[in-house]
């Protein structure tokens, strides 16, 4: 016999070293029963349900956590194994309040068709898992009756003060799984085992209800949880055998990371949301968007007929009157001004297919290349920064690397908030794998609790500090210079400029003291693979392009492009937005990045769109599209998903500009505030009403299914812009949204091997060149996109905006974890806003006690753009000087203050640096 040969139930089979029994019987469609183990975590073998036979063993061994061995022969169900089994599950029933349909097993008599119809019964009053419940399921499967022992007393009581996770003690059986979701998984150590022997149950820090701890109600331990113990706070479970209720897979429509999960629908309703396990990114995590946000699907305010302003008031109607109306506005204004005078703002909200579509009516028929999205406010920096650098502007690395990275650098990323499912990946490498972990960022976010060094810098000075660690690394011969001298060009530029950044230099912009910034230089340099993780604290800023190309020139200098658990990685904040950029929802490129103004790229748009003449000069970012309106050359702009009203910087300014247009269209789920101010307003249908793709953040192309039927008369984005592009003049018809993916596909280098029906398991990283590739995981393993990397000499410039004495403090934004863009999504779950319900001025102590402010206060913020009302918070986070706000709520709306600013290349706000002055009310 083989040494890697084991035999289960006299048939042999090979094992990889280091597999456990469980894992070779499952990868053989073996069952063995599993109560307390969780794939991911490890195995303790608590519950012993998994126990099986070992000749030569004088005990049963859970198989869970016993290493397959040479030789070795198992028996999965045999008499005795039977026995065990039975009596582990009979004591777990016995060891709490377990009134579940098992108590009806009163002998061993039940045929299959008896336990089948007795599972149909309406029990679902006794308990919240049923129909869900593992430990009911092995009593159903074993025949286990629960009379043999005294059902324990209930210790402690119900706990359901949290606004959306409910504990039941009477009802836990001790198993484990929920802290090892907790511990293991998501990482967010909130919870644990407490007390002993009979008084043992699982307990927050200083046995806390879970609505004072530090739980981020991420719903991983209620997924866990394989009895009633945990449960979403007013779900009434009729369990997964209620014929009445679907799941349907999908894709979330929150943040970039592209979460898969399930959608519960009974009767045209989603009741539930899970995880989808066993498939990335998230493999069945969620965080607490993804899980419980999912309310406005079935909000009773969402836009269900087209609205038409008459007399500065909306009325409902058809959308035959609502669609000519627009076409004939349209080309009148096109006849009239030009097709420049038109613009359109599509969305990352919208699938792969209708941002294509959306641009394609924008070139095609209204003749413009003034399309753009929301990337515009949040990550053109990125693509502009990366593509000189790299000559591609996405994430090198897949998510699943992180883990395997021996350095991870996180800088302006509030990863745990924003990208909490990521996040993890990063919290588990650091704390089983050994990662070493540098973060730099001017507030205490959480992750810092991980970081083996914190870089603490002043606002808007990233140039400085990255120069800094070049400095350090060139001056001491720490980058890789077979990889600089062999991939890269531009070397001589970047030592002459970082010469000046010694790190007391550094120090003196930064506030980074010297010595921190050499440690973690040498740490860096000196990581066999490291990898770089930034969001919008880079790219918000007047050198966010900068900003990036200084990111990447880190990067290639220590050799980290290209290779497994390196790479620079942007996080991006929605849920595609990548893909958007990738359809050719910018002024600049079609799909794929293939640009408007090479000659052969729009010929051939034009044989496959059957048209001529399409604009040759790239078009107005979203930024200049809201300017020109202000100034009279842009005279209708057609807003797809989009809130402008909220979103954009210096909100005063763009609520003028949206004034004078002559005409707004905006088609939406919601009446929202740029929706107010429309001419026009069509009802789109949700994430969870319409097929078709998103891109994540790491270029996984993935499906969105199907799963409600849109409100009244609301249409999918895909069917509107259709309709209106065929009242102007250009029919576009398509069976389906896989119709559009194959013209895409056709089009489109680095799409052309994906259809839907590849993606139907799992998504495909792009570039995929032949349907028969796999797809491109990681980006730049032999070669740049562009040949040889480009290294770029990058001095520091300041912020457009500093404190003086007239408004003497920094203003910087962002998100918090229970919130999302501008609520429009999050705000129609009242969990959510339990936990995240108003705006706020996050001020450290210092600077609280100097102004006379106490936590709580309501506060006048006021900049040089207007001023709002919001509450006083005194953290722990905050820096002295400066202070954060939120951009989420419209009650205190931070972009009224915010600076519209722009990056000269990517025509990005500094969102992240202004200067305010602060008033007690």
């Amino acid at each position: 016999m083989s040494e890697n040969n084991i035999i289960i139930d006299n048939q042999k089979y090979v094992f990889q070293p280091g597999q456990t029994i469980l894992e070779v019987a499952e990868e053989n469609g073996i069952h063995i029963p599993t109560l307390c183990y969780l794939k991911g975590a490890t195995p303790t073998g608590a519950c012993r349900i998994c126990v099986v036979e070992v000749e030569g063993a004088k005990a049963l061994v859970a198989s869970c956590s016993t290493p397959a061995a040479p030789n070795m022969v198992v028996k999965t169900s045999s008499p005795r194994v039977i026995r065990a089994r039975k009596f582990n599950i009979e004591l777990l029933l016995s060891s709490g309040h377990h009134n579940c349909l098992a108590q009806d097993l009163d002998n061993d008599s039940w045929t299959d068709a008896q336990l089948e119809a007795l599972s149909a019964k309406g029990h679902e009053d006794l308990c919240p898992a049923y129909g869900r419940c593992k430990l009911q399921d092995l009593a159903i499967e074993y025949r286990v009756r629960t009379n043999h022992f005294q059902p324990s007393e209930q210790r402690y009581a119900i706990e359901d003060a949290s606004p959306l996770i409910v504990r039941d003690f009477s009802r836990c059986i001790l198993c484990g799984r929920c802290v090892q979701a907790c511990n293991e998984v998501q990482v967010n150590r909130a919870i644990s085992f407490g007390y002993r022997g009979s008084s043992a149950k699982v307990v927050t820090k200083g046995d806390r209800p879970l609505s004072e701890s530090d739980c981020v109600f991420c719903g991983e331990c209620v997924q866990a949880c394989p009895v009633g113990a945990l449960f979403i706070k007013g779900e009434i479970s009729s369990g997964d055998l209620d014929p009445g209720i679907k799941k349907v897979r999908t894709t979330c429509s929150y943040c970039g990371v592209g979460c898969q999960l399930y959608l519960h629908v009974k009767e045209n309703k989603v009741i539930r949301v899970t995880g989808v396990e066993n498939v990335g990114p998230n493999f069945g995590s969620l965080c607490v968007k993804g899980r419980f946000g999912y309310n406005f699907i079935n909000d009773q305010k969402r836009l269900t007929r087209p609205l038409i302003r008459e007399n500065n008031e909306f009325r409902e109607a058809t959308w035959d009157e609502a669609l000519n109306l627009i076409a004939k506005r349209l080309i009148d204004i096109k006849d009239d001004h030009g097709p420049d005078s038109i613009g359109v703002f599509s969305s990352a909200r919208i699938t792969n297919e209708e941002n294509y579509l959306a641009q394609k009516f924008t070139r095609a028929v209204i003749g413009t290349n003034n399309i753009d999205h929301c990337a515009r406010l949040c990550h053109a920096s990125t693509i502009a920064g990366l593509s000189a650098s790299f000559g591609s502007g996405a994430m090198t690395n897949p998510i699943e690397d992180v883990e395997k990275a021996d350095v991870i650098l996180i800088t302006g990323s509030n990863t745990t908030e924003n990208h909490p499912v990521l996040s993890s990946y990063v919290k588990r490498a650091v704390t089983y794998r050994g990662t070493k972990l540098i973060v730099v960022d001017p507030r205490k976010i959480p992750i810092t609790d991980f970081a083996t060094f914190w870089l603490r810098q002043n606002l808007g000075t990233d140039v400085a500090w990255l120069n800094g660690m070049m400095h350090v690394i060139i001056k001491e011969r720490l980058y890789d210079e077979k990889y600089v001298n062999s991939r890269t060009v531009g070397l001589d530029e970047l030592k002459k400029t970082v010469e000046k950044y010694t790190p007391e230099y550094v120090e003196g912009i930064t506030g980074i003291p010297k010595d921190l910034l050499v440690k973690a230089a040498r740490m860096y340099a000196q990581a066999k693979a490291a990898s770089i993780i930034y969001s919008m604290g880079i790219t918000q800023h007047t050198t966010g392009t900068d900003n990036v190309k200084s990111v990447a020139n880190l990067s290639m200098l220590c050799g980290n492009v290209g290779i497994e658990g390196g790479g620079v990685n942007p996080l991006r904040g929605q849920n595609n937005v990548q893909g958007a950029c990738d359809m050719g929802a910018l002024p600049n490129v079609y799909t794929g990045y293939q640009k408007v103004d090479d000659h052969a790229i729009r010929d051939k748009m034009e044989r496959a769109w059957g048209v001529k003449g399409l604009p040759a000069a790239p078009g107005l970012s979203v930024t200049q599209m809201i300017e020109k309106a202000h100034e009279g050359g842009v005279k209708a702009i057609y807003i797809i998903g989009e809130n402008p009203m909220l979103s954009d910087p210096d909100l005063n300014h763009v609520k003028k500009s949206l004034e004078k247009l002559e005409f707004l269209v905006v088609q939406d789920i919601f009446l929202t505030e740029t929706a107010e101010l429309a001419d026009v307003v069509l009802p789109s249908a949700s994430f969870a009403e319409k097929s078709g793709t998103f891109t994540n953040t790491e270029r996984r192309v993935q499906l969105v299914r199907k799963a409600v039927a849109p409100p009244g008369k609301a249409k999918e984005d895909m069917e509107i812009i259709c309709a209106l592009s065929g009242r102007m003049g250009y029919p576009m018809a398509y069976n389906d949204s896989g119709a559009v993916m194959e013209e895409i596909a056709k089009l489109t280098p680095s799409y052309c091997g994906i259809n839907h029906g590849r993606l139907e398991h799992e998504g495909i990283h792009w570039p995929c060149p032949a349907k028969d590739h796999p797809g491109t995981p990681c980006l730049h393993i032999d070669k740049f996109t562009c040949g040889l990397g480009v290294f770029h000499g990058i001095d520091y410039a300041p912020p457009a905006e500093i404190p003086d004495k007239e408004y003497p403090l920094f203003l910087t934004t962002g998100r918090v974890l229970y919130q999302y863009h501008t609520g429009t999504m999050t705000m129609k779950s009242q969990g959510l806003n339990d936990l995240a319900p108003n705006s706020f001025v996050e001020i450290s102590k210092r600077d609280a006690d100097g102004i006379g402010i106490k936590d709580e206060d309501m506060l006048r913020i006021t900049s040089r753009r207007g001023e709002i009302k919001a509450k006083a918070r005194i953290s722990e986070k905050a820096v002295d000087g400066t202070v954060f706000m939120p951009f989420h709520y419209a009650e205190g709306a931070a972009n009224i203050l915010t600076n519209r600013a722009l990056d000269p290349v990517a025509m990005i706000p500094e969102y992240k640096v202004c200067a305010v002055r602060l008033g007690k009310l």
